[in-house]
């Protein structure tokens, strides 16, 4: 099956995560603004409503989520991975992909532990090229390695992702060690495997502009109608300032740049969760495309692990629980 065919046929799985972050971010605008209404009517703060209402509403969301998202995307990834490794994907993708994920992963607490453990590797892995930059260059080296630092957390996003996708190949055996066997892949092979950081960064960049950008123009144009209700919020934010004696830079008592913000931060929020659910499947297609191939006609050797132990406490520490 083709990249583009592969994509087609998970696309379910994108299309569930869309309706559901929708629903969260509706959600906390809606407490967000009903907090604001309420404290607002009440005691004329409405700034304070508006930050206990969106706090309230992130952390509910974060509870459902953790218990409700993990299946849209660990189940595209085991699709994925079977229509690479198998060359064919049932019917009902779907429901396939939902009955993979609880048979590999129990239960929820299993597939949060073993995502933290390959994250916790490649962030430690990631760590060691920013401190490299800072003892070759001293102030300038931090900030370049900083920079790569920032950038591989990108790409440790994706890595994660392969190795999740290796779990759902190698079910053979337990998760731990299919993730010990994830990581020594790519290390063993991150020359051929970092091609495909052109392809991460190049169409996350252009998604951002395009996408980004687009939701960008048409919510400045809808905000900059709307400057009563932007005149109302510099004058909340006037106001809190004087009751807790700060001084608000003049940036900030615009109500232009507060229509400004509220665009660019709306025009994120969309961006993040097309991105998320549409794009970023994309570029995975082919990502993991690469690292099943690779992991397939490779065999990890002791040295490979151990080149890794040396490296990474908590691959050593995962590698020492698994006796492996």
């Amino acid at each position: 099956m083709s990249n583009k065919e592969i994509y087609k046929k998970t696309l379910t799985f994108s299309v569930h995560r869309l309706l559901f972050n929708t629903i969260c971010v509706l959600g906390i605008a809606i407490l967000g603004v009903g907090g604001f209404i309420l404290v607002d009517n009440l005691t004329n703060k409405g700034l304070i409503g508006l930050a206990v209402g969106v706090v309230f509403g992130i952390i509910l969301v974060a509870v459902i989520s953790h218990f409700v998202s993990y299946t849209y995307q660990a189940g595209q990834i085991a699709m994925m991975t079977r229509a690479l490794t198998e060359g064919d994907l049932p019917e009902d993708v779907y429901g396939e992909g939902k009955k993979v994920v609880k048979s590999r992963f129990t239960t929820v607490a299993l597939y949060y532990a073993a995502t933290r453990a390959i994250k916790a590797i490649f962030q430690e892995l990631g760590h060691l090229i920013t401190k490299a930059g800072e003892a070759i260059g001293g102030d300038a080296g931090s900030t370049v390695g900083s920079a790569i630092s920032i950038g591989i957390q990108v790409v440790v996003g994706f890595l994660c992702d392969c190795c999740l996708g290796w779990i759902f190949y190698r079910s053979d055996q337990g998760a731990v060690k299919s993730t010990l066997q994830g990581a020594a892949i790519f290390f063993k092979n991150g020359k051929a495997l970092l091609r495909n950081v052109g392809r991460i960064f190049g169409m996350g960049l252009v998604s951002l502009a395009v996408i980004g950008g687009t939701f960008f123009g048409v919510f400045f144009l809808i905000f900059s109608n709307m400057t009563d209700a932007f005149t109302s919020l510099r004058d909340e934010i006037l106001e809190a300032g004087a009751r807790m004696n700060t001084s608000i830079p003049s940036f900030f008592q615009n109500p232009t740049n507060l229509a400004l913000i509220a665009a660019i931060i709306l025009a994120f929020i969309i961006w993040s969760i097309i991105h998320g659910a549409f794009v970023r499947p994309f570029i995975l297609v082919g990502v993991l495309r690469n690292f099943t191939q690779v992991g397939m006609s490779t065999e990890t050797t002791e040295n490979d692990y151990e080149s890794i132990t040396k490296k990474s406490k908590k691959f050593a520490k995962l590698r020492e629980a698994e006796k492996f």
